[in-house]
């Protein structure tokens, strides 16, 4: 459908500009040479050369273009707010039409000169050059984010706002090209009804970045595994379509999209969710998590200062002070994140960052503590818990997929492989009497296309991240988280303002 009314688009216009420049004067023929077509219209109506030349500057000079066309456009006469709307939404009809009409003429200069815009059509232009300059900006630019859940405590706090970097690793051109501005997968005011149309969907493509995706960076992207979703706010990415489908109806799918309860909805891979998380493994390291502890390439990993994870502390039996676990901890007895847990009079469960750790081994009730491991199996990516038995604080080995990486693929691993190369690379994959067909061959082995990396919250036993879903590929990395401008909780957190990301 995309392509179809792709080519469509580009006979249309291209159809209407010879009619166009028949009638302006010009060999109708020129109208098919790319960029030379331009420089005549912008010769004919008089524009200035430069505008041609900035038109050349990637993303922006697309609105150029545009414009220039908007000008060839009021050479006809046409000066009206909806034929400027048709020639920048429906080229392909209203430049055909232009070019054909027998009541339709070039007018020249004269009329061009002639007219006067009137004050409504001024506010007009004002706010959809604002629009048009605001979009720019936020796909290719920098674009706020504000952080929903505590994931990345406390290195990220609910309601921290954000600006995020899109420039550092390369901009996405958008795939998804027809959308409301300023808001990414639904409507305003609405948690179901979809913000975008899929009319028209472009291959993955990045602009030049200025650095790789390096491990412990804090990045944006776009979930995984929220390619298709349960159309219900309890569920979305809460709760995933993947869960329900293997805990709630044993793996039919046909029962799952039969039940009314339970509507979905298949996005865009640039409409999944936004979610931020810690960089830990990029492709070609090789991560281990032993009793809760992270290890890449065999190494300990960086543990980030502002890092929780939950430790059994045992005491005298001696009570906490209440004002001091507020204020030296964050811990708010009466709040429902349940930051503290109480085993026995002398035994609790704190999720604590390293600092405050050590803050509650100074206090004189203090017996001992050890890390909390989680040792539950049957939750992981990628699921099979017969080949791979692993837990969230026990995890792996598991090497990360690099670009040109060739898998080796069996009966025991294609588990870890699949969504890679049926999803995230658009392979057909088959498996029959024990064989593998990629793109209709046999074969045991898949060369990759892209970067994969490996994300992890800093918050760990409070964090849905790649131990649930598995590798990011390049193709969803939206940005680097780098500042944090605004913060909120029941007014301002003025040390957090201008904070940058670490």
């Amino acid at each position: 459908m995309g392509l179809t009314l792709f080519i469509v688009g580009i006979i249309g216009w291209h159809l209407g500009m010879w009619g166009m420049f028949k009638k302006a004067g010009i060999e109708p023929w020129k109208a098919l040479v790319p960029f030379y077509n331009t420089w005549l219209i912008v010769e004919k109506c008089h524009i200035r050369k430069y505008w041609f030349w900035l038109q050349l500057i990637p993303i922006a000079g697309q609105f150029i273009s545009i414009w220039i066309t908007i000008i060839f456009v009021m050479h006809f006469k046409r000066f009206n707010l909806i034929h400027h709307t048709a020639t920048v939404l429906l080229p392909f009809i209203y430049f055909p039409y232009l070019g054909l009409s027998k009541d339709e003429k070039w007018y020249g200069e004269e009329a061009f000169k002639s007219y006067r815009k009137p004050g409504s059509r001024e506010w007009v232009d004002a706010g959809v050059f604002a629009v048009v300059a605001a979009t720019i900006i936020r796909t290719f630019v920098f674009e706020a984010y504000v952080i929903p859940t505590e994931s990345m405590e406390k290195t990220l706090l609910v309601n921290d706002f954000l600006f995020v970097n899109k420039m550092s690793y390369g901009a996405r051109i958008p795939q998804t090209p027809l959308s409301f501005p300023f808001v990414h997968n639904t409507m305003p005011f609405s948690q179901t009804t979809p913000s975008y149309l899929k009319w028209i969907q472009i291959p993955y493509k990045r602009l030049p970045a200025f650095t790789e995706v390096k491990r412990n960076d804090v990045v944006v992207f776009n979930f995984p595994a929220g390619d298709t979703i349960i159309n219900r706010p309890e569920y979305g990415s809460k709760v995933t379509y993947y869960d329900v489908l293997r805990f709630t109806f044993k793996g039919n799918r046909q029962e799952l999209f039969a039940s009314p309860e339970f509507p979905i909805i298949v996005h865009p891979m640039d409409k999944t969710d936004n979610y931020i998380k810690r960089c830990v493994g990029v492709g070609g390291d090789v991560l281990h998590i032993r009793n809760g502890q992270l290890y890449v390439n065999g190494e300990p990993a960086m543990v980030p200062g502002g890092s929780q994870t939950e430790h059994i502390v045992v005491t005298n039996k001696k009570p906490y002070d209440p004002d001091f676990l507020k204020e030296e901890l964050g811990i708010d007895l009466d709040d429902t994140k349940q930051q503290l847990e109480m085993f026995s009079d002398s035994s609790f469960k704190f999720n604590l960052t390293p600092e405050e750790l050590t803050k509650l081994r100074k206090l004189p009730n203090y017996v001992s503590d050890s890390p909390y491991t989680e040792n539950y199996i049957g939750v992981t990516f990628p699921a099979d818990e017969a080949n791979y038995p692993w837990s969230i604080d026990n995890y792996g080995p598991i090497r990360i997929p690099a670009k040109g990486d060739t898998l080796r693929l069996t009966q025991q691993n294609i588990s870890l492989y699949r969504r890679l190369i049926a999803t995230y690379e658009g392979n057909t994959l088959e498996e029959r009497d024990g064989q593998f067909i990629i793109n209709g061959k046999n074969t045991n082995t898949y060369i990759t296309k892209y970067n994969y990396y490996w994300m992890m919250g800093d918050n760990r036993h409070r964090s849905q991240d790649s131990r649930y879903w598995g590798f990011v590929p390049e193709t969803h990395i939206v940005g680097k988280a780098s500042l944090i401008w605004f913060s909120w909780d029941k007014g301002p957190r003025w040390k957090r303002l201008m904070k940058s990301i670490r």
